[in-house]
């Protein structure tokens, strides 16, 4: 089998390490010489976006994971190779698009699944709707076997709150009524690998995982971990945040994964953060002290 990966991300780097050895080969593209170098180093071959290489990859390609988000002029994969990833339909028998619980928008903290209509507030959730859009009018049109996946907030190694705790500079910032769902990075790649494993072409899957929480809750738990005080609380109305970060706390809602559970038969492996948590920090402790005593006991 054969992976195309355009923009090879966080979520999609943690795939590829999940199919190599089961013999999988991955192409990928990225932005950055710096970047370039890291994903070689892991024997992949990597081209610098928007290379016109690429053409003859998607040709070499069985599976396509697109990770590059929208911007306001679109999908940069379709603007630049529309033409002929749906010339390849036939030859594909697998495309992914991760997208964004974003789409939802705003519920005020109540439940959402794939039937819930998207509603989004933000730029981001908005590019995200139209670039969905796009990819489902090539799965109705063409036959392209599009699977779409609206990812919660994703964290796991080297994505963790445990550096800002130590350096004293995490804060709990309280807004009423909001919670946010996420998902480890592995649970990612378990999802990515079930759908590859048995392809439903115009499904669209929430990954997320089974507790919805309040950010400031996570933070608090962290310093639990660590055995530190409880950072300091701060409204949300006197943070100083970027304007960025201001937005994540725009929309609030609890978001449904059932369709993973029953459909592709998953097991998250960390079903709420805290479970996700005490494993990071179990990861990092075996780094720092490969026999430190395990978190769990």
């Amino acid at each position: 089998m054969r992976l195309l990966s355009f923009g090879h991300g966080y979520s999609a780097k943690a795939l590829a390490k999940e199919l190599q050895p089961a013999g999988w080969t991955v192409r990928a593209t990225t932005r950055t010489q710096k970047k370039y170098n890291q994903i070689e180093d892991f024997g992949i071959k990597v081209r610098l976006w928007p290379d016109r290489k690429l053409l003859d990859d998607i040709e070499w390609a069985t599976h396509i994971l697109v990770s590059i988000p929208p911007n306001k002029y679109g999908d940069p994969v379709l603007f630049e190779f529309q033409e002929k990833i749906i010339e390849k339909c036939k030859g594909l028998s697998w495309v992914g698009y991760l997208s964004t619980t974003g789409v939802y928008g705003n519920h005020n903290g109540d439940w959402v699944d794939e039937q819930t209509p998207t509603m989004p507030t933000t730029i981001r959730g908005k590019n995200r709707v139209e670039a969905e859009n796009k990819w489902m009018t090539l799965f109705k049109e063409n036959c392209l076997p599009v699977h779409i996946f609206r990812l919660a907030g994703i964290y796991g190694p080297g994505r963790g709150p445990f550096s800002k705790v130590k350096s004293g500079v995490a804060r709990r910032i309280v807004k009423k009524n909001q919670v946010f769902s996420r998902i480890h990075v592995d649970d990612i790649s378990q999802v990515l690998v079930s759908s590859m494993t048995a392809p439903n072409p115009g499904v669209i899957y929430n990954v997320c995982d089974d507790d919805p929480a309040p950010p400031q809750d996570v933070i608090s738990y962290a310093a639990e971990l660590l055995g530190l005080p409880e950072p300091q609380e701060v409204c949300f109305e006197d943070a100083e945040l970027t304007e960025m970060a201001r937005s994540f706390y725009a929309e609030s809602k609890r978001v449904k994964n059932n369709r993973i559970k029953d459909e592709l038969r998953i097991s998250l492996k960390y079903p709420n953060y805290k479970e996700g948590l005490i494993s990071l920090l179990e990861n990092e402790n075996r780094l720092d002290n490969p026999v430190i005593s395990s978190l769990r006991e």
